[in-house]
C-alpha cells in the first residue's frame, strides 16, 4: 500500500494528493456553480480564511475544497510531489541495482 503524501493549500490545511481529481481556477461561472451546489448540499470546504478564493479542488469524494491560493502554485507543488515520489523509487532502485552490480564484480575477480 503507497503512502499519500499532504500538499499545503494554504493557512496550515493540506489534502492528501491522491484524493485530488481536479485545481481549477474559480472565476468560470461554472465553476461558480459548482461552489454553490456544493455548499447547498454540505460538500464545501473553505480553507480561504476569509481572503478571496483563488482556486478550488476536486477530491474523489466529490467534496469541494475552496483555497486562496493560485491554482498554478498548487499544481507546481502537487507536480513537486509527483516528482519526488518518481526520485524516491528511481534511488531505491538505483541502490539495489547498484548492490547487485558490485556483489557480481566481487565474484568475477
Amino acid at each position: 500500500m503507497s503512502r499519500d503524501r499532504l500538499i499545503n493549500i494554504g493557512f496550515g490545511n493540506y489534502l492528501l494528493t491522491g484524493r485530488i481529481v481536479g485545481i481549477v481556477n474559480p472565476a468560470s461561472s461554472p465553476m461558480k456553480r459548482l461552489r454553490e451546489d456544493a455548499r447547498a448540499e454540505g460538500r464545501l470546504v473553505d480553507a480561504t480564511q476569509g481572503r478571496k478564493t483563488r482556486s478550488i479542488l476536486v477530491t474523489d469524494s466529490n467534496h469541494i475544497f475552496l483555497s486562496s491560493i493560485q491554482s498554478e502554485t498548487i499544481s507546481q507543488r502537487f507536480a513537486q510531489e509527483e516528482e519526488g515520489k518518481k526520485e524516491e523509487k528511481s534511488k531505491d532502485g538505483s541502490e539495489a541495482v547498484s548492490q547487485y552490480s558490485a556483489r557480481d564484480e566481487g565474484d568475477a575477480t
